[in-house]
């Protein structure tokens, strides 16, 4: 049985997967799960959901990594999948629990920069608290980069609810940054970091 290095070519290591080889497939796996797993973090409704979903997508990698044509990147692909996987499990789950459009007049959203004030873990735990609609719309605008078109198509949603789903986010968010203890110091200290804010502007 062939050995695969962390620094065996990542082409080899997708040929020797395609061969069916199980320690090429281990490597892929080693390589690639721990920042695949933030994925499933974002998507799952808790930590053994998420595990389900890591376990789930690698099957379908190693199914169809034939499928792979090198037009992109293979992380790309591997994303791909991955997201796919965690909406079709949503689907799944939350199909009693349609997303409906919010009326524009019940929407908050005052401070520009308000989450600027929080650091980038404290932000994506706040994200993660959010109800699995308003949590799905958001990863796949602000963190996958997906338009609301593409949204509307992915979830079976019309493009007003995907908006008014993703603006009802970020209000909720607003009010978890303002409620959070350290919100206070850290808007008198001027201290900033990454702002999801922004990446999940409209």
């Amino acid at each position: 049985m062939a050995n695969y290095s962390a620094a065996t070519l990542e082409q080899d290591l997708i040929q020797a997967c395609c061969r069916g080889e199980r320690a090429a497939q281990q490597a892929i796996y080693e390589r690639y799960a721990s920042r695949l797993f933030s994925i499933c973090l974002r998507y799952a409704d808790d930590y053994h959901q998420a595990e389900d979903l890591l376990q789930e997508g690698f099957l379908k990698v190693f199914r169809h990594i034939s499928a792979f044509r090198s037009e992109g990147s293979f992380e790309g692909w591997l994303r791909r999948i991955f997201v796919n996987t965690a909406i079709e499990q949503h689907r799944k789950k939350h199909h009693l629990y349609p997303l409906v459009e919010v009326l524009q007049s019940d929407l908050e959203w005052q401070d520009e920069g308000v989450m600027d004030q929080l650091a980038a873990d404290d932000l994506m735990d706040m994200v993660n608290s959010l109800s699995p609609g308003y949590r799905t719309v958001f990863n796949l605008y602000a963190i996958e980069g997906y338009n609301h078109k593409d949204i509307a198509d992915i979830l079976g949603i019309s493009e007003g609810t995907s908006k008014s789903q993703l603006a009802r986010a970020r209000a909720i968010l607003q009010k978890k940054v303002e409620s959070a203890p350290h919100y206070a110091h850290l808007s008198q200290s001027g201290a900033s970091t990454r702002s999801l804010k922004k990446a999940s502007g409209a």
